[in-house]
């Protein structure tokens, strides 16, 4: 039987979706629902394995598509220890640190293992593409301004280095031949300087940056401190305010950038001012990455969900166009970019990577 297909598994916090390509073209894909109350019987993230795995291997079942005709299987990266942008081999010291989550647990630790899993039964390759955890800073990059506190790279690598290649090929050039200054507008809000393909800088957007649907961004750091220490907040309290309650929620009380449109169509000027803010301090953030590549920009990539959003494209566009033209990719293809990066490896365009020979 003929090995053709690709399965890439992407695992969030109550879903997993999963998705099978044939070359370049979905073929079959899923958003798996999980019920809360499967998931709360779990004491760790990596205890979920087996109850994701079945099901997983459930749907394979009623798609017809037989194990056997998998080439490989890639997983969602997790956070795992700072490594260089690439395809990695999941090996037996990767899914080590997948489960105990060395960076922090997630739910997107689970991909590797769950790759791994299916790999290893069917004598394939598993292989996870550009996780949260890529780190290609500049050493001057991490330094914060207090001794006890470094700069962390944790960004939205998979989508940014995805636009990158796609970039590149629209553009019949290679990634490190560009200088690029990509803006991830999601849930979270990542602006990165791309010199000659690698994310030498970025905001952490869980606490830096521009402020987003749900995400403070960075805050006036004597005044959070006040509040940190006034007893009318928990610890609880403010890492909700700072992410899930923050950005446009706190304002406005949504997330949803929709939501936001249709009032400032009905003529609510409170809600322009909020979202022109988001847009301001994004703009704002791409203007920041500019000394970064001295001016070299050959170009600044708006991408994600938030990017649907003409107004707020518009308003970006208006402020940083100056420095080199600006491009929209709207959205953000996860299962696709795992898929690029695995068919990268399969098709001999550039070799995996493993792990432990990266990590510092």
């Amino acid at each position: 039987m003929e090995r053709k297909y690709v399965l890439a598994i992407n695992p969030g916090s109550t879903s997993t979706k999963v998705s099978v390509f044939n070359g370049h073209k979905e073929f079959r894909t899923k958003k798996l629902d999980h019920v809360m109350e499967e998931l709360s019987r779990f004491e760790s993230i990596a205890d979920q394995y087996e109850y994701r795995l079945d099901i997983i291997l459930d749907w394979l079942r009623e798609e017809e598509i037989p194990l056997e005709e998998l080439e490989c299987v890639v997983g969602r990266g997790g956070l795992l220890k700072p490594i260089p942008s690439g395809t990695y081999k999941v090996t037996e010291e990767m899914a080590k640190d997948l489960k105990i989550g060395v960076q922090g647990q997630h739910a997107s630790n689970l991909g590797g293992l769950l790759a791994k899993g299916i790999g290893e039964k069917e004598g394939i390759p598993s292989f996870i593409v550009d996780p949260v955890a890529v780190d290609e800073f500049h050493d001057v990059a991490r330094i914060s301004g207090l001794k006890e506190i470094e700069r962390r790279s944790l960004v939205h690598a998979l989508n940014i280095k995805a636009v990158c290649h796609r970039y590149a090929t629209e553009n019949n050039t290679t990634v490190d031949k560009l200088n690029l200054i990509v803006a991830h507008l999601g849930g979270g809000i990542t602006v990165s300087p791309i010199l000659q393909g690698k994310i030498v800088d970025a905001n952490n957007a869980n606490q830096m940056g521009p402020f987003s649907p749900e995400r403070a961004g960075g805050l006036p750091v004597g005044d959070v401190a006040r509040m940190c220490f006034s007893g009318d907040y928990s610890e609880q309290d403010m890492k909700k305010m700072i992410q899930g309650k923050g950005g446009l929620m706190s304002y406005l009380g949504t997330f949803d950038g929709r939501e936001v449109m249709k009032r400032i169509d009905s003529g609510d000027e409170y809600a322009k001012l909020i979202y022109d803010a988001m847009a301001y301090q994004i703009g704002k953030e791409i203007g920041l990455c500019g000394p970064v590549l001295k001016g070299d920009i050959q170009g600044i990539i708006l991408t994600g969900g938030l990017a649907y959003s003409e107004y707020l494209v518009d308003y970006i566009k208006d402020m940083v166009s100056f420095m080199a033209p600006v491009t929209v990719y709207p959205g953000e293809d996860e299962m696709e970019a795992l898929n690029k990066g695995a068919r990268r490896v399969l098709d001999g365009e550039e070799g995996f990577k493993i792990y432990e020979e990266e990590v510092e």
